[in-house]
């Protein structure tokens, strides 16, 4: 049996897939201990821990470590000159308009940032040799003092010489063995100061609370019977040995939404589906992500809490507008919604559990789109009155009907989601009229119809048990690590030969590191350059399969450069001006034996049935059909379609089928 559990921020969902079929469980996750939440959905099952061959898992824990500012105390160790890097970070502002900015706070404070004399120049030569006396003489006594758990070493240039970082490492470790130590050069090794600086500090900061979770995790796993594979999640899209995961905690920052994308590709890919927007509305938030040719996007150019990361991860956006969002009235009398979430405690006013503020699901329930009998497949309380008591003062603010102030926040949400879905498909050169839309999440299936007609989107493939996808992507998603490198070079007539050069390199470290981890198989590799124009500040990325790079020549390589240049500033077919490689990312690759399959229990039908549904400022009458009995007949729309993880609601002009892989396919009539 595989399992997958992932700890969201309302809900801890549960998915079991094995020869007796399907389980799926679904629990209230517990934000102060994450992994009661996984235990207790463990426990929900009744899935014997002895029976489980494999079990993957994602959470938000290191994710919650950053932005509630709960890690490690660290310290960060840089070449003499650079203490203040952290704190001076780039002249750039998230908003230029506020008078009152201020940069954000890294997670080191001033007086615990040390310096070492050392210089290794850009092309990685020693002018300075590292002064290990002065490392014996004040470095070690100050660490020793400070109560530091972790150290963060950054030192000038080591992306492209990690000697004297590594150095660092052994005197630490000679004196100090029980301090966790993060070099940059392990981490990303790639230019660009601040970025790598903030990278290893945050790898740092949550390096000690992933591995305390992982530990706790995996002993009271074996004390309950469990002798399979751990696995984590990462936030790249796939997925490591939970001992792997505990020297590289940085990658498990986004493990939740990334476990969805992967989910949604899988399953999405059953029906012939390649090209997708994914739509995951949780409780919590909104995660938007665009998969072109069945690859969802990476990225490098991230930032949590306005604190710059550079690993590779999926290029996910996120946005405030999860069932347990707030909507409030602000000082200008306008409607918003989110980004503050009532979150899994209290959470919305009609989970009976103290909440006493609006958000989206209590507008639901006032809609009718959720019914409260139904709720979690009937076996949560849901207090509608709760929730039409908690709107009142927002109607009467709007002078509206409290139907009409619930629909109201519905649709600002969704214009926000829509906002977010454009930010990276058509500013990132990718049409959304060219994709299919595939939402998920417990709230996902009731904005699709309405965010995909906006964003001109003609299909949409909701997946079975869709409340639960980012649990399925889990069991569902690869093993998979990366490596980076930053090598400038010109890209002219050596070009194949200079790419060539660095992908032997790469493909040997990481070979080496994957069986290191135990990642044995035939591995995929594939190697994607940041190339520009000289003189451009920055790069764009250039893919190219392993098993062609021998092939190519140095032509072939500029013109893919054009197209991707083109793609995204288009201009770039310019053969005259010169180009450069910058850097490198290599993605490694051990594919699953077998997808495991995700299907609707058939089992679960009921008759049809009339129902109202306020929608877009009136009552509508339409028809209640259990997922499970929703056939290859197409049901026009008003309609809801329920199962026991989510809710789907198909609007009128929109027709409802399942298809021979268990997706329901909605179809917006011409």
């Amino acid at each position: 049996m595989r399992v997958g559990i992932e700890v969201g921020g309302t809900f801890t969902d549960l998915v079991a897939i094995g020869r007796d079929g399907i389980i799926v469980t679904k629990v209230p996750s517990v934000p102060s201990a994450p992994d009661e939440g996984a235990f207790d959905a463990l426990i929900a099952s009744g899935i014997p821990l002895a029976a489980i061959e494999e079990l993957a898992h994602g959470s938000t824990v290191a994710t919650n470590a950053v932005l509630e500012r709960k890690g490690a105390r660290i310290a960060f160790v840089t070449t003499k000159g650079f203490r203040d890097i952290l704190a001076l970070q780039r002249h750039g502002r998230d908003r230029i308009y506020d008078l009152e900015y201020r940069k954000p706070v890294p997670v080191v404070e001033r007086s615990a940032s040390f310096e070492v004399t050392e210089r290794v120049v850009a092309d990685g030569s020693v002018v300075t040799p590292l002064d290990e006396a002065a490392i014996e003489r004040e470095l070690l006594p100050g660490l020793a003092a400070g109560g530091f758990e972790a150290v963060a070493v950054c030192l000038l240039n080591g992306y492209v010489n990690p000697a004297h970082e590594r150095r660092v490492r052994e005197l630490i470790a000679s004196r100090l063995p029980d301090l966790h130590v993060t070099l940059s050069s392990d981490v990303t090794r790639e230019f660009r100061e601040y970025e790598r600086a903030s990278t290893t500090t945050l790898s740092a900061y949550v390096q000690p609370v992933i591995d305390r979770y992982l530990a706790r995790f995996s002993e009271r796993l074996g004390a309950s019977g469990f002798t399979g594979h751990f696995s984590v999640m990462q936030s790249n899209g796939g997925r490591l040995p939970a001992d792997g995961m505990r020297g590289s905690a940085i990658n498990a920052l986004l493990s939740g939404p990334a476990a969805g994308v992967m989910g949604a590709v899988r399953q999405a890919g059953r029906s012939g589906f390649r090209n997708i927007v994914t739509l995951d509305i949780g409780g919590t938030s909104t995660d938007v992500c665009v998969v072109t040719d069945g690859r969802p996007q990476l990225t490098q150019d991230f930032s949590l809490d306005g604190l710059p990361i550079r690993v590779p991860l999926l290029d996910i956006n996120t946005v405030g507008a999860g069932g347990g969002s707030i909507v409030w009235i602000d000082e200008g009398g306008m409607l918003r919604v989110g980004p503050k979430s009532a979150g899994a405690n209290p959470g919305p006013a009609c989970y009976g559990r103290g909440g006493t503020e609006p958000t989206l699901t209590d507008a639901h329930v006032i809609r009718q789109t959720v019914r409260p009998e139904a709720f979690l497949g009937g076996r949560m309380t849901i207090d509608a009155a709760a929730s039409r008591r908690v709107f009142e003062p927002i109607a009467r603010a709007l002078s509206m009907s409290l139907e009409e102030a619930a629909d109201s926040a519905v649709q600002l949400a969704n214009a926000n989601i829509v906002r977010a879905i454009q930010l990276i498909s058509t500013e990132r050169g990718h049409d959304p009229r060219d994709y299919v839309l595939v939402p998920y999440g417990g709230a996902g299936p009731l904005h699709a119809a309405d965010v995909a007609a906006e964003l001109g989107i003609s299909t949409i493939v909701v997946p079975p048990s869709a409340g639960i996808i980012s649990a399925y992507g889990l069991i569902a998603s690869d093993f998979m690590l990366f490596e980076s490198m930053t090598r400038r070079a010109p890209a002219d007539d050596d070009a194949a030969t200079h790419l060539t050069t660095v992908f032997d390199e790469m493909q040997a470290r990481a070979s080496e590191r994957a069986a290191h981890l135990g990642l044995t198989g035939t591995l995929q590799m594939e190697l994607t350059a940041g190339m520009r124009f000289v003189g451009q500040a920055f790069e764009v990325p250039v893919t190219f399969a392993a098993d062609e790079i021998a092939r190519l020549s140095s032509a072939h390589i500029r013109e893919r450069f054009a197209e991707a240049h083109h793609r995204v500033y288009f201009f770039g077919g310019e053969a005259e001006k010169p180009i450069e490689f910058v850097s490198f990312r290599l993605g490694v690759t051990l594919p699953l034996a077998e997808l495991p399959l995700l299907a609707i229990d058939a089992t679960q039908k009921s008759k049809p049935k009339p129902i109202e549904v306020f929608d877009k400022r009136s009552w509508r009458s339409g028809v209640l059909v259990a997922r499970g009995g929703l056939g290859a007949k197409r049901l026009p729309g008003p309609a809801l379609i329920e199962d026991p993880t989510s809710t789907l609601l198909v609007p009128g002009g929109w027709t409802a089928r399942r298809d021979g892989n268990h997706n329901t396919i909605l179809e917006r009539q011409k």
